[in-house]
């Protein structure tokens, strides 16, 4: 007789003797029954103690479990397996078949924080199938290369602790108004490599998003932007929001988002440079790199646009009696956001403001009516949002420069090229105009040099000349000839030569 473990300490060689002694055929089978039932109500049995058990990397083909991680990689799935262990925080169903996510798939998976399903032919996610899941612990959700073409409202409703969403390389759309608008803890977004041909910015203008820092719509089919919508996000969500490789049209008004975001040193626009193009009149073929080809809109009026799209500086610089506009740079907005203003002099501001120097709006901006000396100082903006219970402060350092400081400031860059092309100008028309005249008229005839006597036959002598102004006189003779005597006063060259 012999023990086998795990058996419980039934006796397993008997009962095996038994059933190969070849009884009675109704014997056999009432063996068979009576063991099948002892090992199903045999103490420690998870199947008698109601326990699911936990599946072991032989229960799934394909899939291992190390830990708390269940990872079922490019086991051939055609949906999610339906026995995953209940300890689980990451789950990844990569590489697989999975046409859609059921209702209720994930359900009782209260760990849960990572959750993998790329590389699949996913089409649609069905209403609950996130249901009783962690919920709030579900941080990282994995969607991309897969097909989803529309997303719904439903689809993300039941984890709204999620911080980063990856649905790049899809084939969506469309993306519904209200589809990302539960996802309050939301950092990052990404949504390139679509076919999107808008977007509904509006959804998150009332800051429900308040650590999205990141957005990406690259590689999309955007034609146009909504420039309010946009310029009305917080800063830090316009520094993370990336527009590069879509088909947007040349305007003026898309040039001078672009060229604020450049000079503000937004990541957005400083790293894909060469990556940022537009279609000349909405033509295919015409595509400019207009960060490199700026002259197609040098006649754009980039001063005027760039007004709405100026943050406020921490620092500003105002002349005496001018009035002075602050705005409190903060992410909270809405209408549960109240603001309050501090000055130098740690005196309290709030709407619409106090003592006739000082104005405050109900957006939060500070303005100073008619500047003076004593109002230099650092004015403190403080912003509460009471329902979620958050609250940020700003500082603005405010200059104001008295008139004496004016004779110091230094010349205006314009002003003084101006002066000096007018100087240049005035130079070069003197040269012309003012040099003494050298023409043939004013010079004086010269008067012919006059040959000593027996000269005549001696210009063309070959003879050698001692230098002198004056030749000495000379007595005719045979064979010698007279040099012509120079003119006093006439500055010619003279030529030396052999004798």
């Amino acid at each position: 007789m012999s023990y086998i473990a795990g058996g419980g300490g039934f006796p397993w060689g008997a009962a095996l003797a038994a059933v190969t002694s070849e009884p009675p055929s109704h014997s056999r089978r009432f063996v068979i029954v009576l063991l099948v039932c002892v090992q199903l109500l045999r103490p420690g049995s998870s199947q008698a103690a109601g326990v699911r058990p936990s599946p072991g990397p032989s229960e799934a083909d394909g899939c291992i479990r190390a830990s708390d991680i269940l990872s079922c990689t490019a086991a051939g799935l055609d949906c999610a397996p339906r026995d995953m262990p209940i300890s689980a925080v990451t789950i990844d169903l990569s590489h697989n078949r999975i046409g859609q996510l059921e209702g209720g798939g994930f359900e009782g998976l209260d760990r849960l924080q990572t959750l993998r399903v790329a590389h699949n032919q996913l089409i649609v996610i069905m209403p609950g199938a996130f249901r009783n899941a962690s919920g709030s612990l579900l941080r990282h959700l994995d969607l991309s290369s897969n097909r989803l073409s529309v997303l719904e409202q439903h689809y993300f409703e039941d984890v709204p602790g999620l911080e980063e969403l990856l649905l790049f390389d899809n084939r969506i759309v469309h993306v519904e108004s209200r589809a990302l608008a539960g996802l309050g803890s939301l950092r990052k977004a990404y949504l390139s490599h679509n076919r999107l041909t808008d977007f509904p910015f509006f959804s998150i203008q009332e800051h429900s998003h308040p650590h999205l820092s990141m957005l990406d719509l690259s590689s999309n089919r955007l034609s146009k932007l909504p420039l309010e919508d946009i310029t009305n996000l917080p800063v830090s969500m316009q520094r993370g929001l990336f527009l590069h490789n879509n088909s947007l049209v040349c305007e003026c008004s898309m040039y001078g988002l672009f060229q604020h975001w450049d000079q503000r040193g937004f990541a957005s626009v400083t790293d894909f440079r060469q990556e940022h193009t537009c279609l000349v009149f909405g033509i295919q073929k015409g595509t400019v790199r207009f960060f490199q080809h700026g002259r197609y809109f040098d006649k754009c009026d980039l001063a005027a646009m760039s007004q709405g799209l100026k943050e406020q500086e921490s620092s500003v610089l105002v002349k005496v009696g001018k009035p002075l506009l602050l705005h409190c740079a903060t992410t909270l907005a809405g209408r549960h956001v109240t603001f309050l203003w501090v000055s130098p002099n740690q005196e309290y501001v709030a709407p619409p403001g106090n003592n006739g120097s000082l104005k405050m709006y109900a957006n939060g901006s500070l303005e100073i009516m008619a500047a003076r000396v004593e109002d230099s100082g650092i004015y403190w903006c403080m912003s509460l949002d009471g329902r979620q219970q958050r609250n940020e402060t700003w500082e603005v350092n405010v200059t104001v420069l008295a008139h004496q400081d004016e004779s110091h400031e230094p010349f205006n860059t314009g002003f003084t090229t101006l002066l000096g092309c007018v100087v240049s100008l005035v130079l070069v028309l003197m040269y012309l105009y003012l040099t003494p005249c050298r023409c043939p008229s004013c010079r004086k005839p010269r008067t012919p040099a006059t040959p000593s006597q027996g000269n005549e036959a001696g210009t063309g002598s070959a003879q050698s000349s001692i230098l002198t102004p004056t030749p000495p006189a000379t007595t005719e003779g045979p064979g010698r000839k007279s040099r012509p005597q120079m003119q006093t006063g006439q500055s010619d060259v003279l030529t030396l030569r052999p004798f």
